[in-house]
């Protein structure tokens, strides 16, 4: 199983989130996705491995071609697993305000 750690990795480069914003429009192969970013389509390539390997998106072969698509399952789990965090955290932050307001 990918890490929220993984993930966010990942997610941590400003030209995968293109590529994830790019196919969330649509499937499509690297050298459509390098005709419409400002990215090589060898590195395209690169930044894509690293997005099916954790589990982001996933490539289906078409004829000859091969093309990929963003994994939805994947990114609403890792939406969830952050909100879980963020109402930890707002938890919290709830009871010092409570603490710090009864003093």
């Amino acid at each position: 199983m990918t890490t929220l750690v993984q993930v966010c990795a990942a997610l941590g480069d400003e030209t995968r989130w293109s590529i994830l914003s790019a196919l969330g429009e649509g499937d499509a192969s690297a050298s459509a996705l390098a005709g419409r970013l400002p990215v090589t389509r060898q590195a395209i390539a690169k930044h894509l491995a690293v997005l099916e390997e954790v589990g982001l998106v996933e490539h289906v072969r078409a004829g000859r071609e091969v093309r990929y698509r963003v994994m939805g399952a994947e990114l609403s789990a890792t939406a969830r697993r952050l909100d879980a965090i963020g109402a930890e955290w707002e938890r919290r932050l709830a009871a010092i305000k409570e603490i710090a307001e009864g003093l």
